[in-house]
C-alpha cells in the first residue's frame, strides 16, 4: 500500500511540476556572488620589503616566496646571463659549499629555489627556522664560483644546440624577435658567443644592483600566524640594505603595417609549425583585462574553441590549435598557433585568419560567452584551493596598483561582460590584416604556396633574417655533386672502394654507446648495429633488396617507402649513385650553415621521399643533411683514409633525442672482407 501511494504521489508531482520545465533552454544562471576572500596579513620592513602573510593550518608546512619587483632588462652581448643567475646564487656560500647546501635542505625535507628575481623556500613547520637559514644564508653570502658558472655555460651551449633543430623552439625564438625586435628584452636571444662572454663579475654586479628589498615581496603562506611571522622576517630580513634601483624604459612595439609571412626552412620538418602573432599591449590593470580572456577563450582557449573545432575537428589539419593573449606590465603579443600537416600548411593558414577576422567583424554568441564564463569562473574557483594564490593576488595588487576588490569582484565583473562588450574588444584587439605569419617547415615544398599571404620573408632557425647569398647563374646540382666528389679524392678512388667496415663511439647521458657500420656495395649490403654495455640494441640490415630493423628482439620488415628512404644508407659515398638509381636532384641556392655557406641540393628518390644535403661552397665538402626520417645530420674532420677523404665526427640532431648526439669514427676500413655474419 505504501508503495503505491509514493508512486501516486510522484506521479502528481511530475504532471503538475517537472511537466512545466522547458528542457530545450539551459536554465538562466544566478548572479555571481562576491567571493570571501581570506585577507592576507601584511606590513613592511623599514628597508621597504613587503610582506604578505596567508595563514593555512591544513598542513604543518610553510612557504616562503620573496619576489624581486624589477623592469626587464636588455642583456645584449650577455644574453643568457639571467637565466643563470638562479643556479649561482645556490653554487655555494661563504658558509657552505654547493654539496653541503643540498645535503642541508635534503637533511630537513625542505626545498629551496632561486632565479633572477626571485627565491623561494618550503619546509616543514618544525623546520621554518633553519630554512630561513638557509634561505638568507644564499641570499646575503653568495660565493658564485667559476666552476658553477663553466657548467651552466656548457649546458646553455647545448640546450641551444637543441634548441635549433626544435621546430616549436625555433618558431617561438622567431615570433618574439618579429614581435619586439632584437633591441628589446621579450625579442633578444641567447647564442654561443653571448653565453660564452659571461663572466662571474657580470652575475655579481647584476647581484648588487637588483637584490635589494626596497624592490621586493615576501609572501608566507603556511601554518603561521602573523605575528611569527614579523618575528621571523625581522630575524632574518630586516639586515637586507636597500639601496637605488636603476629604471628602464624601452620603446613600445607596433603591428606590421600589413601581414608579414616569415618562413624557416627545415627541410626534416614532416609537419609545418605555424604562428601568427603579433605585438599588443594588455596587463592585470587594464579595463579590457577580463573582456580579453574571455575573447581568447572563444578563439582559441580550449578543446571547444573556434580554431580547434574547425583546423582538427573539421578539416583535421592538426591534433590542435590554439590562441594566447598575453598580460604584461610593459607589452605583450597575441598568438595563435598550430602544427598541421606539410601539404596542408597555407589551407591551415587561411582558416585561421578566416577565424580571426570572422570572430573581430561579425562577433560572438551568447552560448559561447556563457561557455566561456563557465570555464574562466571554474579556473579561478580551482585555483582558490591553493593558498599561495591568495599571496600572489595580494602581490600582484600591490604591483598593479589594482583596485583593493579586484579579486573579490573577479566573478561579478566577469559574469556582467555582455556579447556587445567581447565584440567591442574583437575589433579593439583582433588585426587579421597587421600580423606576422610564422612558418617553420620544409621551404621547397610549402613556400609557393605561402606567397598567398604576401610576400615571404626567410629567417634562420636563431631568427635572424636569412642572408641573401649570390650564386653564379651557370651552376648545376650536378657541378655541385662533382665538386664534391673531386674533393674526397676524386671519382676513380672513390669507386674503388666497394666494402667498409667502420667504428664509432658516442654518448647519451653518460652511457656509451658502439656503432658498427658494414658496407658491401658489391651486393648492395649494409648493416648497422648499436650496442649497449655489450649488446645489439638496435640492428639495422639492407639486403636482397628488403630492410628490417631488431630491436629489443623484436624485427620488423621495413616497407617498401621505408627501404626507398633507408636505400641510401647502404652506400659508403651516396652521391656516386644517385644517377644510377633515378634520383633527380634540385640545387636551391646557397645557404648559411653555422656560418659556413653552402649549396643546397635536395635529392629525391622515385617514391617521392627526399633529403637535403648541404656541400661546403669553399670546400666543397658535405657538411650537413636533412631528412624527415633522421633529422639533421653535421658531418666534420674530414681525414684521408687511403687516399679518400671521410668525416670522423658526425653529430645528429633530431627531436626524437633531447640532445645532439656526438658520433666519433674510432677505426675505419676500406675493401676488407666481408663474411655473412657481418651482415646479420
Amino acid at each position: 500500500m505504501r508503495k503505491i501511494l509514493v508512486y501516486l504521489i510522484l506521479t502528481l508531482f511530475v504532471q503538475t511540476g517537472f511537466a512545466q520545465i522547458d528542457r530545450s533552454t539551459y536554465p538562466a544562471p544566478a548572479p555571481a556572488r562576491e567571493i570571501k576572500l581570506g585577507n592576507a596579513d601584511s606590513f613592511v620592513l623599514p628597508n621597504g620589503l613587503k610582506v604578505f602573510v596567508v595563514e593555512n593550518n591544513k598542513l604543518p608546512r610553510v612557504a616562503f616566496s620573496l619576489v624581486l619587483e624589477r623592469d626587464p632588462i636588455l642583456e645584449g652581448e650577455k644574453a643568457g646571463m639571467l637565466g643563470m643567475v638562479g643556479e649561482m646564487l645556490k653554487g655555494g656560500t661563504k658558509n657552505r659549499t654547493k654539496d653541503q647546501l643540498d645535503e642541508e635542505i635534503d637533511f630537513i625535507g625542505a626545498s629551496l629555489s632561486a632565479g633572477s628575481t626571485s627565491i623561494f623556500a618550503s619546509s616543514l613547520k618544525k623546520h621554518q627556522d633553519k630554512v630561513l637559514e638557509l634561505m638568507s644564508d644564499v641570499l646575503y653570502n653568495p660565493l658564485f664560483p667559476q666552476e658553477e658558472l663553466d657548467k651552466l655555460k656548457k649546458q646553455a651551449i647545448s640546450g641551444l644546440a637543441a634548441s635549433k633543430d626544435d621546430p616549436n623552439a625555433i618558431s617561438s625564438r622567431l615570433a618574439s624577435s618579429l614581435n619586439f625586435g632584437k633591441d628589446h628584452p621579450y625579442g633578444e636571444s641567447e647564442s654561443e658567443t653571448t653565453v660564452n662572454n659571461i663572466t662571474v663579475e657580470d652575475i655579481k654586479t647584476y647581484y648588487q644592483t637588483y637584490f635589494k628589498p626596497n624592490i621586493a615581496y615576501l609572501a608566507i603562506v603556511g601554518d603561521i600566524t602573523k605575528a611569527e611571522a614579523e618575528a621571523l622576517v625581522n630575524k632574518y630580513f630586516a639586515k637586507w640594505e636597500k639601496g637605488d634601483v636603476p629604471s628602464k624604459i624601452y620603446s613600445v612595439p607596433a603591428a606590421p603595417q600589413k601581414n608579414v609571412v616569415a618562413l624557416v626552412d627545415r627541410s626534416a620538418s614532416v609537419q609545418s609549425v605555424v604562428n601568427i602573432t603579433y605585438p599588443m599591449e594588455m596587463s592585470l590593470a587594464d579595463s579590457d583585462y577580463l573582456a580579453s580572456r574571455l575573447l581568447n577563450y572563444i578563439l582559441g582557449g580550449g578543446s571547444s574553441s573556434r580554431l580547434f573545432m574547425n583546423l582538427r575537428e573539421d578539416k583535421g589539419y592538426t591534433y590542435g590549435a590554439y590562441s594566447s593573449i598575453g598580460a604584461d606590465k610593459l607589452v605583450t603579443s597575441f598568438r595563435a598557433n598550430a602544427s598541421v600537416k606539410q601539404t596542408a600548411t597555407d589551407s591551415a593558414i587561411a582558416e585561421m585568419i578566416y577565424e580571426i577576422r570572422n570572430l573581430r567583424d561579425n562577433g560572438i554568441t551568447e552560448a559561447e560567452l556563457e561557455s566561456a564564463k563557465a570555464n574562466l569562473s571554474g579556473s579561478f574557483g580551482r585555483s582558490l584551493e591553493n593558498p599561495s594564490t591568495i599571496a600572489n593576488f595580494a602581490i600582484n595588487t600591490e604591483r598593479y596598483q589594482l583596485p583593493a576588490d579586484f579579486y573579490a569582484t573577479y566573478l561579478q565583473r566577469l559574469n556582467a561582460l555582455t556579447v556587445a562588450d567581447i565584440n567591442a574588444a574583437a575589433k579593439k584587439y583582433l588585426k587579421p590584416d597587421n600580423m606576422y605569419i610564422t612558418v617553420v617547415g620544409n621551404g621547397s615544398v610549402i613556400q609557393e604556396n605561402l606567397m598567398a599571404f604576401g610576400e615571404v620573408q626567410r629567417f634562420t632557425n636563431t631568427g635572424e633574417p636569412e642572408r641573401q647569398i649570390a650564386m653564379d647563374a651557370d651552376m648545376t646540382p650536378e657541378a655541385v655533386i662533382e665538386k664534391y666528389i673531386q674533393a674526397i679524392g676524386g671519382e676513380e678512388k672513390a669507386r674503388s672502394i666497394k666494402t667498409s667496415k667502420l667504428e664509432s663511439v658516442a654518448e647519451v647521458q653518460g652511457m656509451k654507446l658502439n656503432m658498427i657500420y658494414v658496407y658491401d656495395e658489391t651486393n648492395q649490403a649494409f648493416s648497422n648495429k648499436i650496442m649497449m654495455m655489450g649488446n645489439v640494441a638496435v640492428n639495422t640490415v639492407v639486403k636482397d633488396g628488403k630492410a628490417s630493423v631488431t630491436s629489443m628482439g623484436q624485427s620488423q620488415e621495413l616497407t617498401d617507402e621505408q627501404f626507398e628512404a633507408i636505400k641510401m644508407s647502404m652506400f659508403i659515398f651516396p652521391e656516386l649513385h644517385y644517377e644510377g638509381l633515378g634520383y633527380s636532384l634540385e640545387l636551391e641556392g646557397i645557404k648559411d650553415v653555422e656560418g659556413e655557406d653552402a649549396y643546397k641540393v635536395i635529392v629525391s628518390n622515385p617514391t617521392g621521399s627526399s633529403q637535403a644535403n648541404y656541400y661546403s661552397v669553399s670546400t666543397g665538402l658535405k657538411i650537413k643533411s636533412e631528412s624527415a626520417e633522421s633529422g639533421d645530420t653535421f658531418y666534420a674532420e674530414y681525414s684521408e683514409v687511403e687516399g679518400v677523404k671521410y668525416p670522423m665526427l658526425l653529430t645528429v640532431k633530431s627531436p626524437a633525442i633531447p640532445m645532439p648526439l656526438e658520433s666519433k669514427v674510432e677505426k675505419i676500413e676500406f675493401n676488407v672482407t666481408i663474411q655473412e655474419g657481418d651482415l646479420k
